[in-house]
């Protein structure tokens, strides 16, 4: 009867849909009697069936997408916040918790695969040193803790089971021996939806993969919008996974593939088409959001403020060094792994005047998935279209040097272009924590974000960079004390010095100035030329 439950308990989820068919054939309970089967399903200990609240969220619960079909609309929709409002998001963020995750304590038994040779074994870092991120990541999750770990060597990590047939013996042994346990988290990237449930029969708790972990860590620290709706596609990946396993359980029984009464469809591909209606409704949002975020960039690029990306692996330091650049108080940062998952600007004075804008951004980590990555491509797509990129690396990080590679590796994916990259200025952050650190690389720089040491060299370098990729123009022009030019040049350029002549009501204005707005001041004060 568990079987018949389980389903009994996806109809109020399905009826939602303002399909008539499926609401007349699912509202009816004598169909699914007849259609499913009524055997038992075994479920692993310490591990609740796959809820299918996972799968709650339906397709009338949104707005309808023909208002926004035609180009009639578009301008409307551009004032229109509520494609998806508030509330729909947060709806769909708390029913769309893959099983598992966000369901209170956690007792985790950590199993690192080693990889010994082959294309997949990591020449730029240890077994050790990955499993301290690993246990990292753990803890950095309220009510989660590790109770064990184990670095297993492997010589087929491609494999269903990964692990040889003795190494994987032992280890369940080890697994099923240890107390307390209520997942396993194995430290590789994905796991597939036949490992994962291999696993899980096998070791009788739940198991969670590399993707799995960070994405409900993500989803601890989302607070806006965007970040959830973010979130909410990364995990359509996850929920397939869920699906294909949940849905083999039901074969097994013949009930999964069979038609739910005379709909046409089957159990399985009235999921699919759930899920896949909900990712294009999240897609479409995400895209209204980005175009927004595009019409604030240039609106600032309108403004001519200087764009300064920060970037680097996660906790390195980023949001204290802008704070420590800015002054802003509001900026609150933690010792804590990807405490930043939302793009947020700051503003800054250089040596010069100059205003410009740090852009906080999320940080990276290796082994990250491509679809998670690409899951916040809207986030990540402000680096694109920055003026220059400041890379911060904790060196006082046993794996800083590993931490570079995978920061300069994901750059490479997004395409950066190379203009950005070759200006890119690189920071090594926290030498406080090492005593008399000397940069043992060219064209770094060495500061405390926390201490605000070495911040005067690098605001210097960061102007140096932002006149030269800027193409901004610093000029002495001779401006008339009874003309509004003065003022004009304080509002449309940074003025970085006044030589008064009393005698000749003029003034010697030393101003770094882009090509456009010398232009405009050309065109409306006719006659003042750099000396």
């Amino acid at each position: 009867m568990t079987t018949l439950r389980r389903i009994h308990s996806w109809l109020p989820l399905l009826q939602r849909l303002s399909c008539d068919r499926l609401l007349h054939t699912l509202s009816t309970g004598h169909t699914h009697r007849h259609t499913l089967s009524t055997g038992h399903t075994h479920w692993p200990r310490a591990a609740a069936p796959a809820q299918s609240r996972a799968f709650a969220l339906s397709a009338c619960r949104w707005k309808n997408t023909d208002d926004f079909s035609s180009g009639q609309h578009e301008e409307e929709d551009d004032d229109d916040d509520d494609f998806i409002d508030d509330s729909e998001v947060e709806q769909l963020f708390q029913l769309q918790v893959p099983a598992g995750l966000g369901e209170g304590q956690q007792r985790v038994f950590i199993v690192h695969p080693d990889v010994k040779w082959g294309s997949r074994k990591q020449h730029l870092t240890t077994a050790e040193l990955m499993m301290a991120e690993a246990v990292g990541l753990v803890n950095t999750l309220d009510n989660w803790r590790v109770v064990d770990k184990i670095i297993m060597s492997t010589k087929t990590p491609e494999k269903k089971r990964i692990f040889g047939k003795g190494n994987f013996q032992s280890l369940t042994e080890k697994i099923r021996q240890t107390a307390g346990i209520t997942a396993v988290f194995v430290n590789v990237e994905r796991l597939s939806p036949l490992s994962e449930r291999e696993f899980e029969e096998a070791w009788g708790v739940k198991v969670f993969d590399r993707y799995s972990v960070v994405l409900h860590i993500f989803r601890c620290n989302a607070r806006t919008k965007e970040a959830k709706l973010q979130i909410s596609l990364a995990e359509i990946p996850l929920l397939r996974s869920r699906l294909k396993n949940e849905m083999a359980n039901l074969d097994q029984q013949g009930g999964g593939s069979r038609y739910i009464g005379g709909s046409g469809e089957t159990l399985i591909e009235v999921q699919q088409r759930l899920l896949k209606e909900r990712e294009m409704k999240i897609r479409s949002a995400l895209e209204k959001l980005r175009r927004k975020r595009h019409l604030l960039r240039s609106q600032r690029k309108h403004k001519e403020f200087p764009i300064v990306s920060v970037l680097g692996y996660t906790n390195c330091g980023k949001t204290t060094l802008i704070k420590a650049l800015t002054g802003d108080n509001g900026l609150q940062p933690r010792n804590q792994l990807f405490a930043t998952l939302d793009v947020t600007v700051h503003a800054g004075q250089l040596p010069s005047h100059m205003t410009v804008l740090y852009v906080d951004t999320i940080g990276f980590l290796s082994q990250l998935p491509h679809q998670l990555i690409d899951s916040f491509s809207a986030t990540l797509e402000d680096i694109k279209h920055s003026d220059l990129l400041v890379h911060v690396r904790d060196i006082s990080h046993p794996e800083t040097v590993n931490q570079k590679v995978n920061v300069l590796s994901v750059l490479k994916n997004m395409q950066i272009s190379d203009r950005l990259m070759s200006s890119m200025i690189e920071v090594h952050n926290k030498i406080d924590l090492i005593d008399n650190y000397q940069c043992p690389e060219l064209n770094t720089l060495a500061i405390s974000a926390l201490e605000e040491r070495g911040l005067g060299e690098l605001r210097k370098a960061v102007e140096a960079e932002i006149v030269n990729s800027t193409g901004k123009h610093i000029l002495d022009l001779t401006v008339d004390l009874s003309t509004p030019q003065l003022s004009w040049l304080y509002k449309e350029a940074t003025v970085q010095d006044v030589q008064v002549n009393a005698d000749e009501g003029s003034a010697v204005v030393k101003v770094i100035i882009s090509a456009a707005a010398y232009g405009r001041y050309k065109k409306v004060f006719t006659g003042p030329l750099p000396l």
